[in-house]
């Protein structure tokens, strides 16, 4: 019989307290309904069939009736329903649910999906307000193009910055006016500039001379941001090694624009992506300070500046307060400026959780015999995980975005809860191709009792991973369960959706 039949309990279940033991990011202001949470977990345990009510065919997930499960109020025509209830419970309704679909025998069974919690987007678009109230948030469509997010962000009057033709008819389908777009590339191929006009969407950067040229002669009506070189040195992603006009290019390229005939409104800069250093802000403002005396020795009166993205959740505050000290000090008089951001991983990096399974395992033999006496170095990993999504897939943001997810037990022999006790053994983690780069964890800490058909799951997923996913050697794009949260945000994310008319 293989793993995923053996699911039998010898007896029942109590997760009274457990539930929240084996998972300390689950919020303790869950409802503790104890006669629901072991009917959960007491289900996943059972050889019986586990049905709960409604079930989505499509997508493969289990649904449910009422506060715990779907909300049957929340309905937008192409996606799937809005669930309700904390993201931890989907998680494992998730893993109960692939059981289930192993034990029929379908195909893919086992599949790894994310579980995405709207109401952190909202908390953090409320944090944003509270903090940064003078700058308007253009969502950075390319950190994930979720459509649940853009509706929920578009719904809360975020504008949006978008790299590229495609990503702004996405936003374009969800009715955003073009004033909140920003087509914030550089370098635009001259179709996407002409595409992006008849769409109504005439904000855009430049950062050198042949830009201009082009946009003169496919859209002489476009209101141009020159987008100014700062300090990268201190961010994950250093946008400056491809992007931005150093000082001393700004005179020129703005005597060109004039020469052109171009209206140019502002200056924009980016300190780069995932930012460490707050400092790096009061730098950048003080060039774009510079940029804007410019602008008006060339004739111009500029009356927008675009501070960018590079904001980290963990900094937040510290950098908020950096940014509006430094706006305050070399822009007095900012009466008639409008001041916008480019922020993308600060909404969503924690927004989305994924869940994988434990597909195939390897393991000395010594281990395999059950012997606790394996001379090998306990600093190194001697025992190979390989899990249903890697590098090619979900965790590409560790070539591109230079992440290091860390994994936890999800489940483990067939139960949510892992012992305190358990001993835990030097591993490795893999993707499920068949290229030898696909490695999640080179080394972690795992459970000696972790076996196939177990479940893992890595948070803060929601940033630079699934838009960039690809279906190398046929495996699939992990798919999205959606919760509007557990928490009083849950109502407030409802009926901002709902008030925008889904």
């Amino acid at each position: 019989m293989s793993r995923l039949e053996v699911l039998a309990a010898q007896s029942p279940v109590d997760f009274d307290f457990d539930i929240i033991s084996c998972s300390p990011s689950l919020s303790t202001t869950i409802p503790r309904d104890k006669t629901l949470v072991n009917a959960i977990a007491n289900g996943l345990l059972s050889s019986a069939p586990h049905v709960l009510p409604g079930h989505d065919t499509a997508s493969g997930l289990v649904l449910g009736k009422g506060d715990a499960r779907v909300d049957d109020d929340v309905t937008i025509p192409g996606l799937p329903p809005l669930l309700r209830g904390h993201p931890d419970i989907h998680l494992r309704n998730g893993v109960m649910n692939a059981y289930e679909l192993a034990a029929a025998g379908e195909v893919d069974a086992e599949k790894a999906f994310f579980v995405a919690d709207l109401s952190y987007v909202y908390r953090q678009h409320l944090r944003w307000k509270a903090n940064l109230p003078e700058i308007e948030p253009f969502y950075a469509v390319k950190c994930n193009p979720d459509p649940y997010v853009l509706r929920l962000l578009a719904a809360l009057g975020t504008g949006f910055d978008c790299a590229s033709m495609g990503e702004i008819s996405q936003v374009a389908a969800i009715n955003i006016d073009p004033s909140r777009i920003i087509f914030a590339n550089p370098c635009k191929a001259a179709s996407f500039i002409r595409s992006a006009a008849k769409s109504g969407v005439d904000m855009m950067t430049f950062d050198n001379t042949d830009e201009l040229y082009k946009i003169a002669r496919v859209n002489p009506s476009a209101k141009l941001v020159v987008r100014i070189l700062t300090d990268d040195s201190k961010s994950l992603c250093r946008l400056g090694l491809k992007f931005g006009a150093p000082l001393v290019s700004v005179p020129g390229l703005l005597a060109k624009a004039r020469e052109l005939q171009l209206d140019v409104i502002g200056v924009s800069f980016h300190v780069g992506s995932g930012c460490y250093d707050s400092s790096a802000f009061a730098d950048a403002v003080k060039r774009a300070r510079s940029a804007f005396d410019m602008g008006k020795e060339a004739g111009y009166e500029f009356n927008l500046l675009d501070v960018g993205g590079g904001f980290e959740d963990g900094s937040f505050e510290t950098t908020a307060s950096i940014l509006k000290d430094a706006i305050s000090q070399h822009f007095p008089n900012r009466r008639d400026i409008r001041i916008i951001a480019e922020p993308g991983r600060y909404y969503v990096s924690k927004a989305f959780s994924l869940a994988a399974n434990v597909i195939a395992r390897r393991a000395p033999p010594a281990l395999e015999r059950g012997s606790q006496d394996v001379d090998v170095d306990p600093e190194q990993p001697s025992v190979m995980y390989y899990i249903n999504d890697g590098v090619y897939g979900s965790f590409n943001c560790i070539l591109f975005d230079h992440q290091a997810p860390q994994p936890h037990v999800l489940s483990l022999g067939g139960s949510f809860h892992v012992p305190a006790s358990v001993p835990l053994r030097a591993s490795s983690v893999w993707g499920p191709t068949c290229d030898s780069i696909d490695c999640v964890c080179a080394v972690t800490q795992l459970p000696e009792t972790l076996q196939v058909g177990d479940w893992l799951a890595f948070e803060n997923m929601g940033a630079y991973t699934m838009c960039a996913a690809s279906q190398f050697n046929g495996f699939e794009v992990s798919t999205v369960m959606y919760t509007a949260g557990g928490g009083a945000d849950a109502a407030e994310v409802r009926a901002v959706l709902r008030e925008r008319g889904q």
